[in-house]
C-alpha cells in the first residue's frame, strides 16, 4: 500500500478496536455485514479483529479475508510469536493481507506493563517485525503509547521496525493524552530524524479521552502522516476513537486548508453509521457530527429563516453528501415487493432473496398496523432481522395484563434451539413481569444495567425502540430492538441481550482454552 502526497489511507478498526468497547460485541454474521459495507464504501484497510483472542475472532478475520474484494484485511497481533503466526494464518487468503503488530514504548508501560528494559523491547521489535514480514509483504508496526514516549527512544524503536521490514509505522495516542500541536510535531521529528522514514507510510491512531481524536488525527496529517486509523461512529475503548465519518467529511469539506483526498464514498456514511449502531446496539447521540439525528436539523427561527432563503447559510455540507435522504411516506400496505426492494436499495441495503422475502413480510405486517411506514421503520425492520438472524433464543408470543388494579402479569413463550417453553410471571409493572418471565425460562445472574425506550418515528403508532444492557461479571452486552408494541420490543431486546451474552461467554471460553 502506497500513498501519494495528497492521498490519505483510511484504516478502519471498527471490528477490532471498536468492538473492544464494553457491550459492543458483534456476532460473526454482523461482522461480515459490516466488513462488506466498509469494502463497498472504499475503506482502504479493514482491521478485522484480533485473531489470537478467540476462535471466533480468528474465524471472523479469516472469512472477511476470503470475502473482501478491494480493501486490505489486517489482523492485529501483540509482539509475541504465537500472535503473529495466528494473524498470518487468518489473513493468508486475503487478496491483500496485513499483519499489524504492536508493542509498548512509553516508560510507564515498560515499567508497569511490559516489565522490560528499552533494549529488551528493541530486540522484541526486531524479531517480531521480521517474523511478520516473512509471512506477509504488508506489515504495520505500532508504538503503543507513543505520545508518552521520549522522542529519542521513539526514533530508535521506529528505525528498528523499518529495518526489520515494517511498511507502515503507527504512532498512536493510545490514552488520548496529546494535543494537536504536540501530535503533529511528533510526526515531524520522527520523519526528520529516522533513516528510511521516507520509504514507509506513517499512521495516526487517536483516542478521544479529551475529545481531541479527530483534531489530533488531522494534525498528524500536517506532520506527514498519510494513514488515519478510525472507527464508524467513533466507537472504541473508553471514550472511543477518531470517527471515520468526521475525518472523511472534514477532508472533503475543508479541502482549502486540508488538501488531502480519501477513497471513501461519503454517501454511504449514514448507512454505515446505522448498521454499526444496530450491530453493536450503541445508539448514536442526536448531536453527533455528520450522522447524528440533529446534524441537519434546524429549530431556531433565525436558522430556519436562513435555510429557507439559502441552505448554505447554516449548512456547510448537504445531507445527500453523507447519504441522508428525506423521510418518505410513500410506502404502505399496498406497496409491492418491487417497490420495497427499490426502497431498500435507496437506503443502502442489499439483501439475498430469502432475507428480502423475510423483510418484505415484516414490512407488510407492520404496514397493517401503521398508517404510514417511514424510512426509519424500514431500517429498523432490516437491522432487527440482521441482528437476530442466528439467535438461539427467540420470542414467539407475549400476553401482558397491566393497569391500575393489578397485579401486572406476563405470559411468555420462548423458542430455545427449537424447543418451545411457556411461563407466566407477575411483577412490579408489566416490564418487570416480562423480565421475570424470561428469567424463569433462561435462569441467569446478569444484572440489568440499562432499560431505555424511545420512538423510531413520530406519532402514537410509532415503533418503540428498546435498548437493554446486561452486565455479568466483567462482561457487558447491549441489545436494541424495535417493534410497534413497546412491551414486545422490551421482551425481544432483553432476549437479544441474553443471546449476545451467551455468544460472549463462548468467545471467552475459547480464549481461555487458547491461553491454557
Amino acid at each position: 500500500m502506497t500513498a501519494s502526497s495528497d492521498r490519505v489511507v483510511i484504516f478502519d478498526t471498527t471490528l477490532r478496536d471498536g468492538e473492544q468497547c464494553p457491550g459492543a460485541t458483534m456476532t460473526f454474521e454482523e461482522k461480515l455485514e459490516v466488513a462488506a459495507l466498509l469494502d463497498r464504501m472504499g475503506v482502504d484497510i479493514i482491521e478485522a479483529g484480533f485473531p489470537i483472542a478467540s476462535n471466533g475472532d480468528f474465524e471472523a478475520v479469516a472469512e472477511i479475508a476470503r470475502r473482501t474484494e478491494n480493501a486490505t484485511v489486517a489482523g492485529l497481533a501483540r509482539a509475541i510469536p504465537g500472535d503473529i503466526a495466528r494473524a498470518g494464518e487468518a489473513v493468508r487468503h486475503a487478496r491483500r493481507g496485513r499483519i499489524h503488530t504492536f508493542v509498548s514504548t512509553s516508560p510507564i508501560h515498560l515499567a508497569h506493563q511490559m516489565r522490560k528494559t528499552e533494549d529488551q523491547v528493541i530486540e522484541i521489535i526486531q524479531a517480531t517485525v521480521a517474523q511478520a514480514r516473512n509471512l506477509v509483504e504488508d506489515v504495520e508496526w505500532s508504538a503503543m503509547d507513543a505520545t508518552r514516549t521520549s522522542i529519542d527512544y521513539l526514533c530508535r524503536a521506529v528505525e528498528t521496525a523499518i529495518k526489520a521490514g515494517a511498511t507502515t509505522i503507527n504512532l498512536p495516542d493510545t490514552v488520548g493524552y496529546a494535543t494537536p500541536e504536540e501530535y503533529g510535531d511528533m510526526f515531524r521529528q520522527v520523519r526528520e530524524r529516522v533513516p528510511g522514514a521516507d520509504k514507509v507510510i506513517f499512521s495516526t491512531h487517536c483516542h478521544n479521552d479529551l475529545g481531541l481524536a479527530v483534531a489530533n488525527s488531522l494534525a498528524g496529517l500536517a506532520g506527514g502522516a498519510r494513514q488515519i486509523e478510525c472507527t464508524i461512529n467513533g466507537i472504541g475503548e473508553r471514550a472511543g476513537n477518531a470517527a471515520l465519518e468526521e475525518i472523511v467529511m472534514a477532508l472533503r469539506t475543508r479541502g482549502d486548508v486540508l488538501p488531502y483526498e480519501t477513497g471513501v464514498e461519503s454517501t454511504l456514511l449514514t448507512r454505515a453509521s446505522r448498521l454499526v449502531s444496530a450491530a453493536t446496539s450503541f445508539p448514536v447521540q442526536y448531536n453527533k457530527a455528520i450522522v447524528g439525528k440533529n446534524a441537519f436539523s434546524h429549530e431556531s427561527g433565525i436558522h430556519q429563516d436562513g435555510m429557507l432563503k439559502h441552505n448554505e447559510t447554516y449548512e456547510i455540507m448537504t445531507p445527500a453528501s453523507v447519504g441522508l435522504t428525506k423521510t418518505s411516506l410513500v410506502m404502505g400496505k399496498h406497496s409491492g415487493r418491487a417497490a420495497f426492494k427499490d426502497k431498500l436499495k435507496a437506503l443502502g441495503y442489499e439483501l439475498g432473496e430469502n432475507a428480502l422475502q423475510d423483510a418484505f413480510q415484516r414490512f407488510k405486517d407492520l404496514a397493517d398496523r401503521k398508517k404510514h411506514v417511514y424510512d426509519e421503520d424500514i431500517e429498523a425492520i432490516v437491522d432487527n432481522q440482521i441482528a437476530s438472524a442466528h439467535d438461539r433464543i427467540k420470542v414467539l408470543s407475549l400476553t401482558v395484563i397491566a393497569g391500575t388494579m393489578g397485579p401486572q402479569s406476563a405470559t411468555l413463550t420462548l423458542d430455545i434451539d427449537g424447543v418451545h417453553t411457556t411461563v407466566q410471571s407477575s411483577g412490579n409493572g408489566p416490564v418487570d413481569a416480562i423480565f421475570n418471565a424470561i428469567r424463569r425460562v433462561v435462569p441467569h445472574e446478569a444484572r440489568l444495567a440499562l432499560y431505555q425506550v424511545h420512538a423510531v418515528t413520530e406519532g402514537t403508532d410509532a415503533q418503540a425502540e428498546v435498548s437493554v444492557r446486561l452486565e455479568e461479571g466483567d462482561k457487558t452486552v447491549t441489545a436494541k430492538v424495535a417493534d410497534p408494541d413497546t412491551l414486545v420490543a422490551s421482551a425481544k431486546a432483553y432476549v437479544a441481550a441474553l443471546n449476545k451474552l451467551s455468544a460472549k461467554r463462548g468467545q471467552l471460553n475459547a480464549q481461555a482454552a487458547i491461553s491454557a
